[in-house]
């Protein structure tokens, strides 16, 4: 155990979030999530939520403010407008004033999967519902 570290935070996901660098990307995916073959790096926590895991990575990780939507969702196919409800909770966790009140984009579920392709890691959970998959862009600390 580590102070003020999350304890769903592993020694993989640690390295992957300090490794990355500004721009890059990291896909907490649910349980459906084609994983294996779509990571570059895949680090499994079949025993987290993604909401769960979405509290803990963004516990240390800075969402980038340079761009218009650090955070991604995909779209319900066939009703675009849909928010499934792990998706509301994705949102409502981003908007708190500890993660930066970050709005929760969406894009089709194709453009994510070419994102997720390209990114650094991939955080396969356990989230058992549909479309529990979130695209997080890292942003930079500023000094003080």
């Amino acid at each position: 155990m580590l102070k003020g570290i999350d304890p769903l935070l592993n020694a993989d996901i640690l390295y992957a979030l300090r490794a990355m660098g500004h721009g890059d990307d990291i896909v907490i995916a649910d349980a459906n999530f084609p994983a294996e073959t779509m990571a570059r790096s895949l680090i499994r926590m079949e025993g987290a939520s993604g909401p769960r895991m979405l509290e803990a990575v963004l516990s240390v990780l800075p969402l980038d403010d340079f761009v218009p939507d650090p955070a991604l969702r995909i779209e319900v196919v066939g009703d675009p407008e849909a928010e499934p409800e792990v998706c509301r909770e994705y949102r409502e966790i981003l908007a708190r004033p500890e993660h930066g009140g970050v709005p929760l984009g969406k894009i089709d579920r194709f453009a994510f999967y070419e994102r997720a392709q390209q990114a650094f890691a991939v955080i396969a959970t356990g989230e058992p519902r549909l479309y529990g998959c979130v695209l997080l862009k890292k942003g930079v600390i500023r000094p003080d």
